[in-house]
């Protein structure tokens, strides 16, 4: 099983954007992160995609590539990449580019983003959500099986036996489907033979099974071998050396980050005997000592019928980086080793 962090380059803000230095400082200490990620035997870092002043991540590409230039082995990749809102051909010229910078270790993970900034920013609908992804993907996937690109489509101009450079060094260059609880995003995934990263941040990992059943059996319909069908999750964590020491340095900035983001979509605010519900056996933050996270991971394997890779969200307001890289030495220590 592959292991690694995700990331939203959270600037730690509060109301406003932190200054130049501040956003200076932590970029400088997120590219740190992934640096001893790489060091530390990880195997995948992603970068979120947002358009808010708590994040940094608007442009993730120029994140990923300056990364690729620091590190040797890991894979770099979004953690999302709003397709709906983008251009599927600057999508693949930015992440072909990032392929050949890195030396074939780039990573789409393209999906419509839990955030919906991105559509009046760059001119689009929500009443076209479903339409603008299904058609960009086609896009997508489109170019990157074929250097010349004859295409059409209802909400960008068409190409006429187009030629899209540069290419990728991977061939096809990695596209995973994001998806959150909707069915038919699961259909679609297995109906396109694209590995399935699911982000599950919130109740019982294992009520994710019939989807995934759906994923795994659609691909199957569609006549994509087994092996091809792979599941990644996508999950809220925190690695400490004890359990206690792990839930108490997480959970002030959780109950920050998620009663913010609850005014904003009519939630509850946050309590603590919500989020040690969460942290607890069957919920699904991977929050604790690295022997407890590592048999929380197996659990969430079993109770899924088999994940390829698990990611850790690790960006709270409560945790320093020097914290952040005590847990991620933690993770390639420990963790990595476990799951293998």
């Amino acid at each position: 099983m592959e292991v690694g962090i995700d990331s939203f380059a959270a600037t730690n803000a509060k109301d406003t954007a932190l200054d130049a230095a501040g956003n200076m400082n932590e970029m400088a200490n997120l590219l740190a992160r992934i640096e001893a990620a790489d060091q530390a035997g990880l195997h995948v870092f992603g970068i979120g995609e947002h358009h808010r002043r708590e994040f940094l991540d608007s442009a993730p590409t120029m994140i990923l590539a300056a990364a690729a230039a620091r590190t040797k082995q890991i894979r770099l990749t979004s953690a999302v990449t709003v397709l709906s809102a983008a251009d599927p051909v600057r999508v693949f010229q930015n992440f072909a580019t990032l392929d050949i910078i890195s030396r074939g270790r780039a990573e789409v993970v393209a999906g419509r983003g839990s955030f919906v900034e991105a559509y009046p920013l760059f001119g689009y609908n929500l009443e076209d959500y479903d339409a603008l992804f299904i058609e960009k993907l086609d896009l997508l996937l489109h170019i990157r099986d074929h250097e010349v690109v004859k295409w059409k489509g209802k909400f960008r101009a068409p190409l006429h036996n187009v030629a899209i450079y540069p290419r990728p060094v991977q061939n096809p260059l990695p596209v995973w489907l994001g998806v959150g609880g909707t069915p038919q995003s699961f259909v679609r995934a297995g109906t396109l033979g694209l590995p399935l990263m699911v982000a599950i941040i919130g109740g019982e990992t294992h009520r994710f099974r019939p989807l995934i059943d759906l994923y795994r059996e659609a691909g199957a319909k569609a006549g994509h071998a087994p092996e091809k069908l792979k599941v990644g999750l996508h999950s809220l964590g925190y690695v400490a050396d004890t359990t206690q020491q792990a839930v108490e340095e997480y959970f002030p900035g959780y109950a920050e980050t998620f009663t913010k983001i609850g005014k904003e979509r009519g939630w509850p605010p946050v309590t603590r005997a919500q989020f040690d519900a969460q942290a607890g056996h069957r919920g699904a933050l991977l929050i604790g000592s690295p022997e407890e996270v590592a048999e929380k991971i197996k659990r969430h394997s079993d109770a899924l019928g088999g994940i390829s890779r698990v990611t850790f969200q690790m960006d709270n307001a409560g945790l320093s980086h020097e914290k952040l890289l005590h847990a991620i030495a933690l993770i390639g220590k420990y963790i990595v080793p476990a799951l293998q």
